[in-house]
């Protein structure tokens, strides 16, 4: 990979970073002091973003970053760009990673709708996005057992999520020069992405699985949402979130980009 290549690649995936710290951080903020908002689920995220100035251009901009940030964490799966190994608990990290790449898939999808829809906080984008995709998923022969897998591989990210926090692990690769609390806002961001990554999982599981239907099936606002009569576990997850979105913005700046090797083909990461 030649330098220019790289540079853009490191580039893409802190765009990436920072689509992340706007969307969790609006994601908190709405939890926290507009409830009625937050029932929407993830249309209520975008439809706060479309309502910023210059919100358009900052939902294409989330288009562009979630999207990079989700073929990053799709690397993980291929490559090992982030240098899990290819034992089990490798391979575990490594589809927690490509659990992560399908929600930001998604969450991209739905900045894209809100982006080109000329009647956006009116309605115009479509909230079932993604109980319409499952329910195409469910109309093959083994959708259910795709999306179950679906839903075993958000699982599994949570349970990595809930990992990261407690062990802090997550520090070793975010750069000198960081602010102080770093490790603070990372721990408390990973608990409640844990939880938010664990009732995505289940409704997937639920789907593919059992007898939910595709309707049962939750995004990331909507996972917040379901939480909203659980009084102190939906004010920590929304504080979390928030913090998340902190966290996600010093990484858009201090996270170290690894980077694959010209000639032998390995990763490793950059110093």
């Amino acid at each position: 990979m030649d330098i220019d290549k790289s540079e853009k690649f490191t580039w893409a995936v802190r765009v990436g970073y920072f689509s992340r710290a706007i969307l969790y951080s609006v994601l908190g903020i709405i939890a926290l002091t507009q409830t009625d908002r937050i029932a929407e689920g993830t249309n209520g995220i975008f439809r706060a973003i479309e309502n910023f100035p210059a919100g358009n251009v900052i939902l294409w901009l989330m288009v562009f970053g979630l999207v990079a940030y989700a073929l990053f964490r799709l690397c993980s799966l291929i490559f090992d760009i982030e240098n899990e190994g290819s034992d089990k608990k490798g391979w575990a990290k490594r589809i927690g990673h490509t659990g992560s790449a399908i929600a930001h898939f998604a969450l991209a999808y739905a900045a894209y709708q809100f982006a080109t829809s000329s009647e956006g906080s009116s309605g115009g984008a479509s909230g079932g996005g993604a109980q319409q995709a499952a329910s195409g998923v469910l109309s093959f022969e083994f959708g259910g057992i795709v999306l179950g897998l679906l839903g075993l591989a958000l699982l599994a990210t949570g349970v990595f999520q809930f990992k990261k926090a407690w062990t802090g692990e997550f520090m070793n690769r975010i750069g000198p020069g960081a602010p102080n609390g770093t490790k603070i806002l990372g721990s408390a961001g990973y608990f409640a992405r844990g939880i938010v990554y664990f009732v995505i999982g289940y409704s997937l599981l639920k789907a593919g699985f059992g007898s939910g239907g595709s309707d049962q099936i939750k995004t990331l606002g909507d996972a917040v949402a379901s939480l909203a009569d659980d009084g102190l576990w939906f004010t920590i997850t929304a504080i979390g979130l928030l913090m998340f979105g902190l966290f996600s913005l010093v990484l858009a700046r201090y996270r170290i980009i690894p980077e694959l090797d010209s000639d032998q083909g390995i990763p490793k990461f950059r110093a």
